[in-house]
């Protein structure tokens, strides 16, 4: 029976032919070095998850800095809306009150609402803050004391 291996996959071994183990067609030879192409082609899928993470990553804290941006111009509008409320020489009338402000670029809605604390005079505000005519993202609670504002 013929043996149908290539020549150089034999060796001579005390005259006589010895077949020798085929090489993977992977392996490299003494001197050689690099990378496969099916290492190539791991490490660049394991590179394109990394960065489509990192790509994931960067959109949630832009959302989220601008969500925080938004945030905080409607508690500066609370807080203005709570001093000018506070330092008022009237106390502010007891009921909801509401209006708008321009303040960081946009329009804000306020909505004020007072209520009697005991009969000592003092007035609990709540104060919430939207953009526009949206539901509030902002909430203040102040308390007004009998003597805040002026004299009386």
């Amino acid at each position: 029976m013929a043996d149908w291996r290539h020549p150089n996959q034999f060796r001579r071994q005390g005259g006589r032919r010895v077949a020798v183990e085929a090489t993977p067609f992977f392996a490299r030879k003494g001197g050689e070095g690099g990378f496969t192409l099916i290492e190539m082609m791991v490490a660049l899928a394991v590179f394109s998850l990394a960065a489509l993470a990192l790509i994931r990553l960067e959109g949630a804290t832009i959302r989220s800095t601008g969500i925080l941006d938004q945030a905080l111009v409607a508690q500066m509008v609370a807080r203005n809306v709570a001093v000018e409320t506070l330092t008022d020489p009237q106390p502010p009338t007891l009921g909801t009150t509401s209006g708008t402000v321009a303040n960081g670029g946009r329009n804000w809605t306020w909505t004020l609402n007072a209520r009697a604390l005991g009969d000592a005079g003092a007035v609990a505000i709540e104060i919430g803050v939207a953009p526009g005519a949206g539901a509030p993202i902002a909430q203040l609670m102040v308390v007004r004391s009998p003597s805040a504002g002026g004299t009386q």
